[in-house]
Formats: structure tokens, sequence, C-alpha cells
């Protein structure tokens, strides 16, 4: 089923975010953090996927070699595996960093094969050596590029020119959108002009970023809407677990903290008070977005998160 059916429902659904284990890893251990998030019914579920990092081996010699590693493999046959135990629907994301075009088109023929018609295309990130994105030669080098390619495998397009009658597939792709602008964006208006180049070439709905002040998600709905998007747009949300992420958080992912938040954070003296104040947060947050009828709410766990359980329990 495609995600834009389970939105068009009368009703507020919940979703997930997972990470691929890390490799040598086992996949019980999403097996053992989904078995309980099943009794809040998500329809689906998202799997991040990760390009291949370099790293530099020092040799005997004292030359260096440079290596591939990819951390977390596995992306598209989780999301087989979670389709078959669960009978829901798994979201793997598609990036653009690391993958040529060719390579993009075989994962799309491989998730067409395993009746995965749900995608999430994006960018990515650079590289952690790099300070800035670099697309692969002969890569897609935008979220925009890659939501074409699969558009145009729905129309029986592929790769090769000599290709006639190619088997249409049908993806449904959605796409991230920013409440506070992508950290390369200029400003805020210019990102949305992006995202509905996504949306006018065929993406069909928004995952946001997460962020922790509401009024920027209900703001930045609004400024889509008066640009003509018209697709559902899904708040993405995740509780602060610790002091330190009010640090790191706002660096890794270019969002603000409100003061209410931050103050309330600093006010604590262990772990487990922090901790509290960030789960009451995301519960007033969830409870307010329910109450404007989203059409989903968006939770990124990664994969070690026990506390969505008394989210969701709180809110749902």
């Amino acid at each position: 089923m495609k995600i834009t059916d389970y939105l068009a429902q009368d009703k507020t659904h919940v979703s997930f975010e997972l990470l691929p284990p890390l490799k040598g890893k086992s996949i019980d251990t999403l097996y053992n953090l989904l078995d309980p998030l099943m009794e809040f019914k998500p329809p689906f579920v998202n799997v991040t996927y990760h390009r291949s990092e370099y790293i530099y081996k020092k040799n005997v010699d004292a030359t260096f070699e440079k290596v591939v590693v990819r951390k977390r493999p596995g992306t598209v046959s989780i999301c087989a595996a979670i389709m078959n135990k669960y009978k829901i629907d798994a979201v793997p994301h598609l990036v653009c960093g690391g993958f040529t075009k060719d390579q993009t088109e075989d994962a799309l023929i491989d998730l067409h094969f395993l009746g995965v018609n749900n995608i999430l295309a994006l960018r990515g990130d650079a590289m952690k050596s790099e300070n800035q994105f670099t697309p692969e030669i002969g890569g897609n080098h935008r979220a925009l590029d890659l939501v074409s390619q699969a558009m145009n495998m729905n129309k029986g397009i592929y790769l090769e020119d000599d290709l006639s009658n190619g088997n249409p597939t049908d993806f449904c792709v959605g796409v991230a959108g920013y409440p506070e602008k992508h950290a390369e964006s200029p400003n805020l208006k210019t990102d949305i002009l992006h995202l509905k180049a996504k949306i006018d070439a065929g993406a069909s709905f928004v995952i946001t970023q997460m962020f922790w002040d509401n009024k920027a998600y209900f703001d930045y709905v609004a400024m889509c809407r008066a640009e003509g998007i018209k697709v559902p747009i899904i708040p993405g949300l995740k509780p602060l677990t610790s002091k330190k992420q009010l640090t790191t958080i706002p660096r890794s992912f270019n969002v603000n903290l409100p003061d209410t938040l931050t103050d309330a954070m600093l006010q604590t003296t262990t772990d487990e008070q922090a901790k509290q104040v960030g789960l009451e947060w995301c519960i007033m947050q969830s409870k307010e977005l329910l109450q404007k009828e989203v059409p989903c709410l968006h939770y990124y766990i990664m994969n070690n998160m026990p506390e969505i359980l008394d989210i969701s329990r709180a809110v749902l």
C-alpha cells in the first residue's frame, strides 16, 4: 500500500524511523525494538540508508591505503524482512551520495521485485572527510534528480537508451522538508521553492527534519501551502534524552531548541531528570500536533530508544 493511501485516511497514524544494524550485528536487534512498537499499529516504518565512507589505513611500510567502509549495510533486505515479519510497509531511504545512477536503478529494480513501492529520496550528507557534498561520478547530484529517476521508471523509462517496452514501476516517493531550512539554503523561502521543485517532479509526501517548536512546523506548512505544495507534510519528532544533546543536536541537524525547553533541561541535576524533561516536551508536542489532526506522527527512534513506548502510550 502506498504511504499516500494511509495519509488520506481520516486519522493520525504513527510511524518510526530506524537505523540498520552495524555490520556484524543481527537483525534481531531491530526485531527486539519493533516488537513492542507494533501495539501502536504503525502502517509503515522508515529504514535509513548509509553511503560508503573512505578511510586511510596505514600500511607497515608507512604508506596509506584508501579503504572503502560501509558501517550499516542492508537497508533493502531489512525492508523486505520487516514487511514479511510484521505485514506493514517499509520505506527505505535512497541517497545520491556514493551511488551512480546505474547503481540507483539497480536498487530500485530490487525494491520493485520485492514489492517495496515506497521510498524516501534524499541527497544525503557529505562524507565526514569532506566540507561539502560531492556527488558520485555518474550519480545524481540532488534529491530532485533522484525523484526524477524514480518517476521515469514509473513510466517504464530506464537508463539504457535502447531498452524499449520497459516494465513500469509504481513507486510512491517521499522527500525531506526542513521547517527551519536546510543548512545549505540561504533562507526558508528558497528552501521551500526547492521542495516545490521536488513535488512538481513527482514526489507525493514530505517528512520533516526533527523540530522542537511546533510553531515552526505550523508556519512551515502554511508557507508550503502558499507556494502551492498540497501533499501531506509529516512532522518528524525526537525526544531529547540528555543535556549533552543541547549542544550536539543543533550542531548536527541545524535546528533550534526553544528557550523554555533548554532552560528546563539546564535546571536538571541528573541524567534521569533531563531525560524526563525531554520526554514530557515530546509528549506535549505530540498531543498538540494530534489535536491539529496531522496525518502522521513520525518518531526518529534510531535503534535505542525505549522512551518511545512511554511517549506513544501517553499520546495515542
